[in-house]
């Protein structure tokens, strides 16, 4: 079931980036044909940051706490030192922008540049950012297997 838990976490956050690469493609070429598309998909892309934040949370605190430790004490200390330090960080940016496409989403993309590129920026940043977390969340899983990897020759 931890596994489980932890595979939807990744997936939905990799739907979360895909959701916000999607709003950065369609406000490019917004119009009012779009705009009503464009504003779904910005509430669906908070909508996923948070269960994927609520669900990664859940993992974290619930069962991590074995895990950081075979990593702390394996080859790849810095799988958690740096990359889920990092992480859980970065976390609270992407939360916030997440909650404010929604919002930035709701002015005249149409009418004024301004607005469209705010949206721009934001959803640039979910994704790029977003890419970099789920590096980061493959850095951590792969340090917790080398850790309970046999040691060769020793």
């Amino acid at each position: 079931m931890t596994l489980a838990i932890l595979m939807l976490h990744a997936l939905l956050g990799m739907f979360f980036i895909l959701a916000a690469g999607f709003v950065y493609v369609d406000t490019l070429s917004a119009c009012s044909m779009n705009l009503n598309r464009i504003r779904l998909m910005s509430r669906f892309v908070a909508l996923l940051m948070w269960v994927t934040y609520l669900i990664g949370g859940y993992w974290y605190v619930v069962h991590y706490a074995p895990e950081k430790g075979y990593i702390l004490k394996g080859p790849w200390p810095f799988a958690h030192d740096f990359f889920m330090e990092t992480k859980e960080h970065v976390l609270m940016g992407l939360l916030l922008l997440a909650t404010f496409l929604p919002i930035a989403a709701g002015n005249d993309l149409v009418g004024s540049k301004g607005a469209r590129r705010l949206v721009l920026w934001i959803a640039a940043l979910l994704v790029l950012t977003g890419v970099g977390v789920e590096g980061a969340g493959a850095i951590i899983s792969m340090g917790a297997k080398v850790a309970l990897l046999p040691v060769v020759g020793g």
